[in-house]
This record gives structure tokens, sequence and C-alpha cells, in this order.
């Protein structure tokens, strides 16, 4: 089970989600999206809450407000977190979670800790959990398969995106040889046209 969030800081409004417990976010971790930014309390248990970007954005390019929305979330689920002022919060990409055997269930590291980024939440914010807990939304989803149908589709788009560039490189190779025969025959009757002068003579007529 997830739980799903609107966030309305930004417009148009963008959707927060986390696990139910740990072993959903295992799966969340397992099968996220390269799309998907990841937030959790540095150093003490949390929830896992996530941001899915669009095509458009970076890390960087993240509204600070949207940014606070996930930071208090994440914040207001975790058991310890929840009780203290001052609390940072972590968040990276997807990408950038690094899961081995040997961790425990929920449990995850990060392949560089200079992609990690920090934001220090100083106090629980009542407005902005109630705003975001109004939109609550409790839903069953298949990772895998939810996982599996975005890299199709995005397969299905770069196979597209390369037919087009195909076809754009033959119909450019076309043109230019359109023009290469054109310059070439214009080029031969110019020559035909010099040497007919030069061969003609005199054509006027002579008359005794």
């Amino acid at each position: 089970m997830v739980f799903y969030f609107t966030s309305a800081v930004v417009d148009p409004p963008v959707t927060l989600f986390m696990g139910r417990d740990k072993y959903e976010n295992e799966d969340l971790i397992k099968w996220g999206w390269p799309e998907d930014v990841w937030f959790h309390v540095d150093k003490v248990s949390s929830a896992h809450v996530y941001l899915r970007l669009n095509e458009d954005q970076t890390i960087e390019s993240i509204p600070k407000t949207l940014i606070e929305d996930a930071a208090q979330l994440v914040k207001q689920n975790s058991i310890e977190g929840c009780k203290m002022n001052d609390v940072d919060v972590v968040y990276t990409m997807w990408s950038n979670l690094h899961k081995t055997d040997s961790m425990e269930v929920g449990q995850i590291g990060f392949h560089s800790n200079k992609a990690v980024k920090k934001v220090r939440v100083a106090k629980k914010d009542n407005a902005t959990i109630n705003r975001l807990n109004k939109t609550k939304v409790e839903k069953e989803v298949d990772f895998r398969a939810e996982r599996e149908k975005r890299d199709r589709n995005e397969r299905e788009t770069k196979k597209q995106q390369f037919k087009k560039m195909e076809e754009k490189r033959k119909l450019e190779e076309q043109q230019r040889k359109a023009e290469a025969e054109m310059k070439s025959y214009t080029n031969l009757m110019q020559e035909e046209n010099m040497t007919s002068n030069k061969d003609g003579g005199d054509d006027s007529d002579d008359f005794m």
C-alpha cells in the first residue's frame, strides 16, 4: 500500500508518496524510477518519501516550498523525528541509493555522499501537515509492473525519436544528392555552351 499526498504549493500541484512500512520501502527502493527524489530524516528512522520529477526538472530546480513540504511530511512520519526540533532531512535522486544484501530491511546507503542534499526543519508545521493529510489517498501498487511500464514507454519514445532522426537524415541526404546532381548538370551545361560558342565560327553569308 502506498500513501499519496498532493502538494499545492506549486502550480500545477505535484504528488508526494511513501510506503506504508519498511517492507514497502524495500519495493520502492528496488523499483524506483530515475526521476524519483528520495527524502528521509537524517540519522534516525523515518518514512521514505518520494517526489517524482517531470522530464524538464532536476533536483536543483525543485522549488524550496516543495522541498519544505516533503521535509515536513518525512519528519512527521518519523517516530523519533516528529518529537525533535532542528531536524535534518536528506534528499537525493533514487539512482544514488545504494542497497546491499547485508543491510536490514528498509536500510539504505548512498553511492555518492556528495550527491546528497540536506535541509533543516526547525519544527513541525501543523498547517502544512494538516494540508497534506487532507489530500492523502491510499492505493495498492504493483511497483514492478509500474516500473516496467515506464521503461517500455521510454524505449518506445526513444524508438520513435530515432525513427524521426533517421527519416530526417535520409531526407537531408536526398536533398544533398539532388543539389549535387543539379550543380553537376549546371556545370555540364555551361561547359557545353562554351564549347558550342568556340566551334561555331562565322555563320554570315558571303554574297558576290
